[in-house]
């Protein structure tokens, strides 16, 4: 490989995945927007559904965001009626975030997304799967 073939967008790694980040968001959209949601706000509802219960700390390693992006997503999220923010009983300095029943609510009409993503998505289970575990070894640490 040539030092100019190293700096065409063909040969980058990051330029499919950006794009294929992108385009993934974009199928989201229609689902999402019947929930009145974005995708930001839809990945941290998947993580309160599961828990029910999480500091925000925890909750943006969860989902690789910083406290910038948490804040008004999840002020966003409180205004819906979806979530309550406190502080820590123990501790004054640990938002702790919690699903409302509203929220939890939501996840009867949330958990069709997956499936209808399934068919915008051309790739076999076993690609997927596969895709997945690779990126989820790119994103390790």
């Amino acid at each position: 490989m040539t030092i100019d073939d190293r700096l065409k967008l063909e040969n980058q790694l990051c330029f499919p995945l950006y794009v294929a980040s992108k385009e993934v968001i974009k199928r989201y959209r229609p689902f999402l927007d019947k929930i009145d949601l974005t995708y930001t706000q839809y990945i941290a509802m998947m993580v309160l559904w599961e828990k029910e219960t999480i500091n925000v700390k925890d909750l943006g390693k969860r989902l690789f965001l910083d406290s910038g992006t948490l804040t008004p997503l999840l002020k966003s999220l409180e205004t819906k009626g979806l979530v309550n923010r406190k502080r820590s009983k123990e501790d004054e300095r640990i938002l702790v975030v919690t699903i409302t029943e509203k929220g939890k609510a939501l996840k009867e009409e949330a958990v069709k997304i997956p499936e209808k993503m399934a068919s915008c998505i051309k790739l076999s289970p076993e690609e997927a799967v596969n895709l997945y575990n690779l990126i989820k070894k790119l994103l390790e640490e």
